[in-house]
């Protein structure tokens, strides 16, 4: 089946939407909602606040829970956090929601969980739900063929909003650029997710800032990755880190950035490398976009689909370390690119608003 992308015309108003998102406390999710004083289209959305106790794994998504709460919302839409519960919980939550004649709408991020070593499990959650839902959204064409593909089902296509807040946003954009004498590329690590590749990308990058003149490279990675005692320790990464060091890199340990500090840090780089052996969409790309980062990306997913980057070689497979250089040289000659100008993502967080309004208004006419 082809992708649909949904760009919506405001109709009649009528009376409010209640949607329970899982969650609602999440960036992507935020903004979903329409401009401060403007209107989302046939009916106004409102979105119930998630659960503070507990919190996690998502109270929504436990069958008795909703079932005792399916009279405060009128559409279910689930984004993040199903892979908490066991294919028995969804199964359930999904006839719960038919028992209650409540729609059920997906946005599908991810086609391959990001957090999971192996995709079995992601995959029979996704064989759950997918089907089940009455409207299935994704952000790129890539990935809404590969819904069809693999479930016979259509996905409509709507873009990542923003990830910045539109006013820091707007505050940063209005701020001169300085000039840098060096084209600095960034690898943030984070907390090594099992979709990333911590030495073999780090390596490729130290020969790729070696080769190429008037680069340096910043690596970033969380505390618990070097600690021994953290959650997240890796012994092979740490004296890869040592040698990067020793190598001229920026070698930076520290715990999470918070959004100002991390929008800094972003600012400070003239390109981000995205690591990820599997994946589908990131939010770091658009953070990147918002803020005038080019993004080094990789093969796997619909990274390239999702905005612009330059694109290397990595896969489950493996990394292909001379694309990964190629890439780079890419980058510095094409140099840092500017932001999404603040205007166009007020239009798409309008369009994108919109479009959620009117699918739920048709759901329930």
């Amino acid at each position: 089946m082809a992708a649909q992308t949904v760009m919506a015309e405001p109709q009649g108003r009528s009376r409010d939407v209640a949607v329970l998102s899982v969650p609602t406390d999440h960036v992507y999710v935020r903004h979903l909602a329409p401009l401060p004083g403007e209107d989302d289209g046939p009916r106004r959305v409102v979105r119930l606040e998630d659960p503070e106790d507990p919190w996690w794994p998502p109270p929504a998504l436990e069958p008795a829970w909703l079932e005792a709460r399916t009279d405060d919302f009128d559409i279910f839409h689930v984004h993040f956090g199903f892979d908490a519960r066991s294919l028995v919980d969804l199964a359930d939550v999904v006839d719960v929601l038919r028992s209650a004649g409540k729609p059920l709408v997906q946005t599908v991020h991810d086609l391959r969980n990001p957090h999971h070593t192996t995709r079995e499990l992601h995959d029979a959650h996704l064989d759950v739900l997918v089907p089940a839902a009455d409207v299935l959204i994704t952000l790129t064409p890539g990935a809404a063929a590969e819904v069809a593909e693999r479930w016979g089902c259509t996905a409509l296509v709507l873009p990542h909003p923003h990830v910045v807040e539109l006013d820091e946003l707007r505050r940063r954009q209005a701020r001169p650029v300085g000039n840098r004498d060096l084209f600095t590329v960034g690898l943030h690590l984070k907390s090594l997710r099992p979709c990333m590749s911590g030495v073999p990308v780090l390596d490729a990058l130290l020969d790729a800032t070696d080769a190429l003149d008037g680069t340096r490279l910043r690596v970033d990675v969380h505390r618990d990755v070097v600690d021994p005692s953290g959650a997240r320790h890796d012994p092979e990464l740490v004296p890869a880190l040592h040698r990067a060091r020793d190598r001229g890199a920026q070698v930076e340990v520290h715990d999470y950035f918070d959004d100002d500090a991390l929008w800094d840090y972003l600012e400070g780089l003239d390109a981000s490398v995205l690591p990820y052996r599997y994946g589908t969409h990131s939010g770091w790309l658009e953070a990147c976009r918002d803020l005038g980062t080019a993004v080094i990306a990789p093969d796997c997913g619909y990274y390239a689909e999702q905005g612009p980057v330059h694109s290397f070689h990595l896969q489950e497979s493996g990394l292909d370390a001379a694309s990964l250089v190629e890439a780079v040289r890419r980058a510095q000659a094409a140099g840092r690119p500017d932001p999404v100008p603040i205007q166009l993502r007020e239009e798409q967080r309008r369009q994108v608003a919109n479009a959620h309004a009117t699918i739920y208004a048709d759901l329930l006419r």
